[in-house]
């Protein structure tokens, strides 16, 4: 997928989505994977930022495949799985190599992610970690309040009834 596919599909050109691109662009290359078609590979994003939407693009790991996982720890880092290798690695933005000037110009921002060194944007390293579970259909129930349907393992019971998150607050 390009660069440009992947501003079309999150909207705008940013210095997240360059980060995103080149961050995953490296993981896929250490791991030696191509686009997850299902499970193939799994992503353990640390934060929330732009750059995920390169990466789901770039990797094929979504939330609605159950290979993408977010840890909110407001890192710009991302842990890759390889089912067929076992093999993980660690992508780390190296903010830190980049000139407040170059920082201060978000086109200039974008230009130097896009074309510095990989080792000058990112640190790749491998690391072990257990491998995550599968992706699991669960059975969903109604809430016993609003009527909608919900995954069972995410109710709670409030006076001997089943009841979602929200209505159960």
């Amino acid at each position: 997928m390009t660069y440009e596919e992947i501003i079309a599909f999150h909207g705008h050109s940013c210095p997240g989505i360059a980060i995103g691109y080149r961050m995953a662009q490296a993981a896929l290359h250490a791991l030696a994977e191509a686009r997850a078609e299902d499970e193939e590979i799994v992503a353990i994003v640390e934060n929330d930022a732009c750059g995920v939407d390169a990466l789901q693009c770039l990797t094929g790991c979504t939330f609605g495949k159950g290979n993408f996982i977010f840890r909110d720890y407001g890192k710009q880092v991302y842990t890759l799985f390889s089912r067929k290798t076992k093999q993980g690695v660690r992508v780390v933005f190296n903010e830190d190599k980049i000139s407040e000037t170059v920082r201060k110009d978000r086109q200039k921002f974008i230009d130097w992610i896009l074309g510095a060194d990989e080792k000058d944007v990112v640190t790749v390293r491998e690391v072990t970690i257990d491998e995550p579970e599968r992706a699991v259909i669960r059975k969903s129930v109604l809430c016993a309040r609003c009527g909608e349907r919900v995954m069972e393992t995410r109710t709670r019971e409030v006076g001997g009834r089943l009841l979602c998150i929200p209505c159960a607050g």
